[in-house]
């Protein structure tokens, strides 16, 4: 597939860093312009920008410079990836979309929008093969980065087994909170028992996605681990609780289906599972895969009170911006 040309909304911000970041040697999408608030715009990305991640600003944006994050400045692209501040995406991300732009959004401003789907590809993919929306172009979201790893361990088991009630305590990293994030006094040694806002998203949102009516029971927590949101779940079932063997193999076999096949970001085997109870633990298994992987340990239980697991991804990757780039990438390919 030819190279075609993006833009990024919210270029500054960590989300947009990550996005600039990953977008860097993709085969199919280059980034041509990047939009900024009006404090940073016409101002070159590299004198704008506080670099904040591991590796270095790409030199492929460094030089750009910032636009506006209005429709009539992003001439000569037709797809823009959004990593804005929810505040101001919900009014920006349906100007581009009704401006006839294809937005894929990281934000949570449209998750639960009727008309917007809330896709994790190798979920509910199958949705973005036939998009029909009431706008010129496109507006397609990824969930909350604890919903993406939850979903994929959650639909094989729906589907076969039933599964009734959720119960999911999420240890999140640092990096979740962007920056400047927690401060060191509240992180350094310490476990904060409550993140605003997160519950009430990790217990609808998966509904959208499934299709299912679940009862779904959050608790989200910040934990001092730098990347890699960790999952402790607990499963009931709508019938016979089925043996950890049956848990183990399902997941085991759960695959990208054959249409995502070609996209550049997809995991044959997108969900990894350990036998060793010491797994997954974030500092060694969080950049496997390119960040993409799911972890999936420590399945045990049985009988009535059904079956519990962790389950872990990296945060920012398989959680936030390489989920919206799985996403571009499924677009992409079934409507080239």
């Amino acid at each position: 597939m030819k190279p075609s040309k993006v833009g990024v909304l919210g270029a500054t911000g960590a989300v947009g860093q990550m996005f600039c970041r990953m977008l860097e040697h993709h085969p199919w999408f280059e980034v041509a312009i990047v939009g900024a608030s009006e404090a940073s715009s016409g101002k070159r990305y590299r004198d704008a920008v506080t670099w904040r991640l591991e590796s270095s600003m790409p030199s492929g944006v460094a030089d750009l410079t910032i636009q506006s994050c209005v429709p009539e400045v992003f001439e000569g692209v037709d797809l823009v990836f959004s990593g804005l501040d929810s505040t101001v995406a919900h009014v920006k991300e349906l100007a581009f979309a009704e401006a006839g732009f294809t937005v894929v959004s990281n934000a949570s401003a449209h998750r639960m929008h009727p008309d917007v789907p809330l896709v994790v590809p190798e979920v509910n993919g199958d949705v973005l093969r036939s998009l029909s929306q009431p706008w010129s172009g496109q507006l397609v979201t990824n969930p909350n980065c604890v919903v993406i790893p939850l979903v994929m361990v959650l639909k094989p088991l729906v589907d076969v087994f039933g599964v009734g009630s959720v119960h999911v305590t999420s240890m999140q990293a640092l990096s979740g909170a962007g920056y400047p994030g927690v401060s060191a006094m509240d992180s350094t040694g310490n476990i904060l028992p409550f993140i605003p806002g997160e519950e009430p998203k990790i217990e609808t949102e998966p509904l959208k996605i499934l299709g299912r009516d679940l009862a779904i029971r959050s608790t989200a927590v910040r934990v001092p681990v730098r990347h890699g949101h960790l999952l402790s779940i607990h499963l009931g079932f709508e019938g016979a609780t089925p043996s950890v063997n049956e848990v183990s193999q399902l997941l085991q076999t759960f695959e990208t289906p054959s249409w995502m096949k070609g996209c550049p970001s997809a995991l044959d085997k997108v969900l990894k599972v350990y036998d060793d109870p010491m797994q997954p633990q974030p500092r060694f298994v969080e950049q496997e895969g390119q960040g993409m992987a799911v972890h999936v340990g420590r399945i045990r239980g049985e009988g009535p009170l059904g079956i519990s697991l962790m389950a872990l991804g990296h945060n920012t990757i398989r959680g936030a911006v390489g989920c919206a780039l799985l996403n571009a990438e499924v677009l992409a390919l079934h409507q080239s």
